[in-house]
């Protein structure tokens, strides 16, 4: 298997024209020393723009590679194809499937998290179910949901790690698996659900703190009956995952939930294996074989790039591909400071990949 390619130098310049800098674009070059951003505006400046790493916290497969089958030396494929696309880490979500499929793929993952990827930094995984209401099933098999039981939620959090899970707040006995995950420090989302506005406010006081696919695959906002879009979009605890390929929510709808949700809006592909294979599928979604709409084609840089025509600047280009996604691990969001995790994209004015820096090593270049 190969291994990561060789580091930087010590002391390295990024030959950046500028670079998003704790949420404001600073001219000048960026310098990295030993992993880290050492120095920002430095002279001279080069060409392209430095951001944050994007972080996508819903990665189904990638080029190919489904993670729920994948082997070791598959996952870290999609790893590095996720890193040319501007990717410096992501969530390998697990859709339902049986408890076999799931506990063997969470071992596959940790080992290869064990080993390194040479591409993107391998998250701890997301579970989207098997906890989920049929009613908002979406592309998901019914014969894998299941009904809320802790000893379950136990087997699957103890096969591999686990960051987080979307769950259906509303399905008998599901307050239970809420707090069982915030015990085990697991990120609890909301999706695949029928929910009303107070049970989503109740698993929200009981530490949910996320939102799966605003707009897609759950109970549908209404004036009176706001749901779990509502709750989260009004509540400062919540991060609001937004699938913004243009495809699955409408460029209108993705420009209210930024404004609505500034500063807390986490953009995702929910790539699908497909995603990254074929340039002509860019531009759409999946489907199951009945018509329903499943994951995204796009990749990472795709849906930068798509959010970009929309005229979001460089800033919260940064914040709504990186920042809000890297708060959902524990930390603050990197913003470029010297001392923070030279985890980098570089891109060029037509938002092409110039390099993709994980830790100051160079994983990808355009």
């Amino acid at each position: 298997m190969p291994g990561p390619p060789d580091p930087l130098v010590p002391s390295s310049r990024l030959g950046v024209a500028a670079a998003v800098v704790d949420g404001r674009l600073e001219p000048g070059d960026v310098e990295v020393r030993d992993g880290r951003i050492a120095a920002v505006g430095c002279s001279p400046s080069g060409r392209g723009v430095a951001l944050p790493g994007l972080v996508d916290l819903q990665v189904n497969g990638f080029a190919g590679v489904d993670l729920r089958t994948a082997s070791v030396d598959e996952v870290h494929a999609a790893s590095r194809a996720l890193a040319a696309q501007g990717c410096t880490a992501f969530r390998p979500t697990l859709c339902s499937t049986s408890i076999q499929v799931y506990t063997a793929a969470l071992e596959r993952l940790d080992e290869a998290r064990s080993l390194g990827t040479g591409g993107a930094r391998l998250l701890g995984a997301h579970l989207e179910g098997p906890f989920l209401s049929p009613t908002w099933r979406g592309a998901h098999d019914p014969a894998t949901l299941c009904e809320p039981d802790v000893a379950l939620l136990d087997r699957l959090l103890d096969a591999g790690e686990v960051g987080m899970m979307t769950l259906a707040p509303e399905l008998p006995g599901a307050d239970a698996l809420v707090e069982r995950l915030v015990a085990r420090g697991v990120v609890v989302s909301i999706g695949h659900t029928d929910a009303d506005a107070a049970t989503t406010r109740d698993a929200v006081a009981r530490g949910a703190r996320h939102l799966t696919h605003c707009w897609n695959a759950h109970r549908r906002f209404a004036p009176r009956d706001p749901g779990p879009a509502g709750v989260a979009l009004g509540d400062p605890r919540v991060t609001v995952g937004l699938l913004a390929d243009l495809v699955h929510v409408a460029p209108e709808v993705v420009l209210l939930t930024l404004a609505a949700a500034r500063g807390r809006v986490a953009v995702t592909t929910d790539a699908l294996p497909a995603a990254g294979l074929d340039p002509s599928t860019a531009g759409g979604a999946g489907t199951t074989s009945d018509g329903r709409l499943a994951g995204g084609l796009r990749g990472p840089l795709v849906v930068l790039r798509g959010l970009h025509q929309l005229g979001v600047g460089w800033p919260e280009l940064a914040e709504v591909c990186s920042g809000a996604a890297t708060r959902t691990l524990g930390g603050a969001g990197r913003g470029l400071r010297p001392g923070d995790a030279a985890d980098v994209v570089v891109l060029d004015d037509d938002l092409g990949l110039i390099r993709t820096l994980v830790g100051g090593v160079e994983v990808a270049a355009g």
